[in-house]
């Protein structure tokens, strides 16, 4: 990716901004964005190339041996872009080391597939840290500790829902718009009989 007269002098402004923050003014705003957009566009066509490329090597490794010459120059474009050559490749150079251009990139190409192989087993090895700015995080009052202490989960009992006992509904008592009956009104008193008359009446003799 090269860049012209003017991009170099955006460029060179938008880093001065950031070594040495300053008002910017809007041009530089407008420049810089604009600049910004023009790197994303040209990274995806790069993109966009790179993969034609590939497929294009496929196909080219699929027809072998017919096709060595073409499967080499674009080999080599690919690897000159950043790729890493896989084992189909490495098989395809083994099989047309004859030719002197194959065995060059026959041995380019394995020094490349065991660089990648050490890096992939570096990476594998490495223990991930946490940042130091995020442990500081945890000391502080109130921080991720604290919080972590403090809101430990509630523990629900185990075992069947079903069978849990099931609240008992409140029992049916008066309605609250009646007065409660007091218990002279549930239980009357018994009422004593009435007493014998003082002259009871005289039986008629029998005639």
């Amino acid at each position: 990716m090269a860049f012209g007269a003017q991009e170099l002098r955006v460029l060179r402004r938008a880093l001065a901004l950031a070594l040495h923050p300053t008002p910017a003014s809007a041009e530089d705003v407008q420049d810089c964005l604009r600049l910004a957009e023009s790197v994303d566009e040209a990274a995806r066509e790069g993109a966009r190339l790179r993969a034609f490329l590939l497929a294009d090597l496929a196909r080219y490794r699929a027809a072998l041996p017919g096709t060595a010459a073409g499967y080499l120059v674009l080999l080599e474009e690919a690897l000159g872009s950043g790729y890493r050559p896989d084992p189909d490749d490495l098989s395809a150079l083994r099989a047309l080391r004859g030719n002197p251009t194959a065995a060059a990139l026959l041995d380019r190409c394995a020094t490349l597939a065991e660089q990648n192989v050490r890096t992939r087993l570096a990476g594998c090895g490495t223990t991930p840290t946490v940042p130091a700015s995020r442990t500081r995080l945890t000391a502080l009052p109130g921080g991720l500790a604290a919080l972590s202490a403090s809101e430990e989960p509630v523990k629900k009992p185990a075992g069947n829902p079903a069978a849990e006992p099931r609240p008992q509904s409140p029992a049916k008592g008066p309605r609250p718009d009646r007065p409660i009956p007091t218990p002279g009104e549930v239980f009357p008193p018994k009422r004593k009989p009435a007493p014998p008359p003082a002259n009871p009446p005289q039986q008629l003799a029998a005639g």
